[in-house]
């Protein structure tokens, strides 16, 4: 198939989700074509992704209407992986292909920042290499593209945007292009939603599988729609008109909760199931959920408190083995944007510091 796709980062997450739902629309006979994934960390994936030809496994485990779904689904959706240090000019032909129909990015919270140092010819950010490639194919005379940010940042679209305008400052870049990047492009916020994990390190598949992954059954891709986005379909994928309810009924429970779970067990559990299997640690979350987090969204979001049950259901699947050490990576950033913002706004709306909130986030504050 045609390389529609160039994707800025190769995670298990991005391999779970946004690959994973390219791979079934394929099948399906939609014909959406295939990814190229950009890495830029330090990290033996792409070599992997390359030689497995781009297959991989993820294993899709977890609880569904009260039965157990444990079941190995193969991957190919991906044609190449490059690495962004070695191989940026392969990066930018790609770039001006006329095939290319959507751009991906899941680069964490820590990589919506800019490098003064950046150049044009081997940019390092994030930003600076989505701005790179942009000019790339727009002095191609190529249309513009949809930006799909999989990144857990409040109004990710508009903040990337936002980037990319000032690192095309920074360089100086044309008025036409600057122009281009905000009326032929797209930059809808989204909103991702699916736990994944690294598999047991006892799996049989992991031995010929180095990529192998594990992704709870549910997964929801929340999109703001735009003309123009014409994206494929796949029952996770939701346009809607206002993405933020989501974001932060997401961001501030599910995310919040992993986060809190951080600063509570990390010292004392190693996955997140294993925390909960905890009489106290599962009482204090509940307890968190209940009193502090959820009574300061309650009122922006539809059904926060059922939401706030169904994580913990979600957080309890006995298959899922989400290491606390993941989720501690970028600890200080998640922070600030999964649990800070909601102890300044229940210190603003009860008059008081949130007990639970205050003990853990006190080295932060």
């Amino acid at each position: 198939m045609k390389e529609t796709i160039l994707q800025f980062g190769g995670g298990k997450f991005l391999r779970s989700f946004a690959d994973f739902f390219v791979h079934e629309a394929n099948k399906a006979g939609q014909e959406v074509g295939q990814v190229v994934v950009v890495q830029s960390t330090d990290s033996p994936r792409a070599q992997w992704l390359n030689v497995q030809q781009g297959k991989y496994q993820v294993l899709v485990r977890g609880l569904v209407e009260g039965g157990q779904v444990d079941e190995a689904r193969e991957i190919a959706s991906i044609s190449r992986a490059l690495v962004a240090s070695q191989q940026w000019p392969e990066v930018l032909q790609v770039a001006r292909s006329a095939d290319l129909r959507w751009i991906v990015s899941n680069v964490t919270e820590a990589g919506y920042g800019l490098d003064a140092g950046d150049v044009i010819e081997a940019p390092r950010s994030f930003p600076a290499k989505l701005a790179a490639v942009l000019k790339a194919r727009f002095d191609a005379g190529l249309p513009g593209l949809p930006i799909l940010p999989c990144e857990l940042i409040a109004e990710n679209g508009e903040r990337l945007l936002e980037l990319v305008l000032q690192q095309a400052a920074h360089w100086k870049l044309e008025d036409k292009f600057v122009d281009w990047l905000g009326g032929q492009c797209i930059w809808p916020n989204t909103l991702v939603d699916r736990i994944v994990s690294s598999p047991p390190d006892d799996h049989p598949l992991l031995a010929a599988d180095p990529l192998l992954a594990v992704a709870e059954p549910f997964a929801l891709w929340a999109i703001e729609e735009f003309e123009g986005v014409d994206l494929f379909e796949h029952s996770a994928i939701k346009l809607v008109d206002d993405v933020e309810p989501y974001a932060l009924r997401k961001v501030r429970i599910l995310n919040g909760a992993h986060q809190a779970l951080v600063c509570r067990a990390l010292n004392r559990f190693a996955t997140v199931r294993e925390a909960l299997a905890d009489a106290e640690t599962e009482a204090w979350l509940q307890q968190l959920l209940a009193a502090e987090i959820v009574p300061v969204v309650d009122a922006r979001v539809e059904g926060a408190s059922a939401f706030a049950q169904e994580t913990m259901q979600r957080f309890a699947n006995p298959f899922l083995d989400h290491k606390l050490s993941d989720i501690a990576v970028y600890h200080e950033q998640k922070i600030e944007t999964r649990l800070m913002p909601t102890y300044r706004e229940y210190k603003q709306h009860f008059g008081q510091e949130p007990v639970l909130l205050s003990e853990i986030l006190k080295p932060f504050l």
